[in-house]
């Protein structure tokens, strides 16, 4: 089952304050448990501070292939995700960027 897209500002920030917060070398993982345990919800983020346009939109290319690749199998159902994509995200292995997927998951609470 693959995720649905969270969208609107309102709602990252809701996630930022509330939920819990995992750092790995290539992302960042916020999630935040919710009341439907059948679903999950997932948005992407970088900040300006990674650089242009063209590398911000990489980063979040890569971060959407990891997600379909394993959440299926690795995200807890019933929460809301936030990846945000740090500066080794762009030219980091790929393979690398999965571990720190499945390992900020294996994390969440």
């Amino acid at each position: 089952m693959q995720p649905t897209r969270l969208k609107k500002r309102s709602q990252f920030l809701e996630i930022a304050e509330k939920g819990q917060k995992i750092v790995s070398s290539g992302l960042i993982l916020q999630a935040l448990k919710v009341n439907d345990p059948t679903t999950f919800q997932v948005g992407f983020t970088t900040t300006k501070k990674l650089g242009k346009a063209v590398i911000r939109n990489r980063i979040r290319r890569r971060l959407r292939a990891l997600v379909s690749q394993n959440f299926p199998e690795h995200a807890k159902k019933g929460y809301q995700y936030v990846l945000i994509g740090r500066k080794s995200a762009f030219d980091r292995d790929f393979e690398m960027l999965g571990k720190d997927l499945r390992y900020t998951l294996s994390l969440v609470q």
